[in-house]
């Protein structure tokens, strides 16, 4: 069972059918008896790194997400929650990552948010990368951006360079939606059910 934790993210029936397409089972959650148990965990989100903060707080998740040691996946801002702080607020996220993420500025040539497909560029090998072409492009929207640090899978780029896929020992993250992002994004998401827990 995957559990997906209920961080009241946007595009959690999206990533539940991306899933369910894939022939796996989750469940939609914030118990964390149930969390604890799972084989694997995901940590959706779109919206408001304060909100979600404040979310994960209220229902008690915060240590208990830190200490998971099943593989855990980060989606979007579920990815950049995984980092130390955000400039949205000046939030604290779960800091198992150290390094904040800030904003984009936008330009003449740039509109904010980053939104639609761009390329990945490969830092190095990891289990999330199986099968996926370097130079695949998959699907942004977002605002705010985590910064390239030892733990960066695979980089983008908009204007400022920035982490796309983030990994380490069993806690990972993906800056785009893989659950929008067509074979590749089903490539990522298959091998992150693949990763043994």
């Amino acid at each position: 069972m995957i559990a997906i934790i209920d961080s009241g993210g946007a595009n959690i029936a999206s990533v539940k059918f991306a899933l369910e397409r894939l022939g796996a089972d989750s469940v939609l959650t914030d118990d964390i008896d149930i969390i604890r148990s799972a084989k694997k965990v995901l940590l959706p989100g779109v919206g408001a790194a304060p909100v979600a903060m404040q979310r994960l707080h209220n229902a008690g998740l915060v240590d208990c997400i830190q200490n998971l040691e099943q593989p855990v996946l980060g989606i979007c801002l579920g990815m950049q929650l995984l980092f130390s702080c955000s400039a949205e607020g000046n939030t604290p996220l779960l800091g198992h990552f150290d390094a904040s993420c800030n904003a984009f500025k936008p330009t003449k040539q740039r509109s904010v948010p980053h939104m639609g497909w761009n390329r990945l560029d490969f830092c190095h090998e990891h289990p999330l990368l199986n099968g996926v072409d370097n130079g695949a492009h998959v699907y942004f929207v977002h605002s705010y951006f985590a910064p390239l640090i030892p733990e960066t899978v695979a980089a983008c780029q908009y204007g400022n360079n920035f982490t796309a896929i983030v990994g380490d020992k069993n806690f990972m993250g993906c800056q785009f939606h893989p659950e929008r992002s067509g074979p590749v994004g089903a490539r990522i998401l298959q091998n992150f059910l693949e990763i043994p827990s």
